[in-house]
């Protein structure tokens, strides 16, 4: 802020408006390349999950829950990818990585190509992708997509419904991309 007074009172008036919008771009490029996220775990006797690192949660060995807390796009789909694969890497063991996407409100061609490679990477890994919490709109971009077609686990309702099914207390609560899993068919 105090550059664009600078640059208004040396320049004038249309560098500082310029300055401004180019600063604030800049600076949500910036803060939004490299989302917030955060593996979270069951809160004892609840449906509520909350970030490992700051409370006492249940965790699972074999499961990993990723909130993520910002729309997906081209400036921060790569950091994605390095942090789901981090995850994957330093939990051996591990047969599942559900990502909430509860604070996703768009996901641009750039995220849905990461979100691509993601699932084929933990493919070969052996684990399983799952999505939970999957806004309306953002399902509706992802509905017809080869992500869609290839994602190897579930899209879940809830990450409550996540738990249940991949930690084993309840039954199969999933769908396969927005349409209640066929779970009677035949590979």
């Amino acid at each position: 802020m105090l550059a664009t007074i600078l640059i208004t009172l040396g320049h004038g008036v249309e560098s500082g408006i310029l300055a401004g919008v180019t600063l604030s771009l800049a600076l949500h490029l910036y803060y939004t390349s490299r989302p917030h996220s955060a593996v979270v775990g069951r809160v004892p006797g609840t449906e509520h999950f909350r970030n490992v690192q700051r409370h006492a949660v249940e965790t699972d060995e074999r499961l990993a829950i990723l909130r993520v807390d910002e729309s997906l796009y081209f400036a921060n789909a790569r950091y994605l990818e390095d942090t789901v694969m981090a995850l994957a890497a330093r939990q051996p063991g591990i047969q599942h990585i559900v990502l909430a996407c509860q604070a996703v409100n768009v996901i641009d061609a750039s995220a849905l190509e990461s979100l691509e490679v993601i699932n084929a990477r933990l493919k070969d890994a052996g684990v399983t992708l799952h999505l939970a919490e999957v806004k309306g709109p953002v399902m509706d971009r992802l509905y017809n997509t080869d992500f869609c077609r290839e994602l190897t686990g579930q899209v879940y309702l809830s990450t409550y419904d996540a738990w249940q099914t991949l930690h084993g207390d309840g039954g199969e609560r999933g769908t396969v991309c927005g349409k209640p899993a066929d779970r009677h068919a035949s590979a």
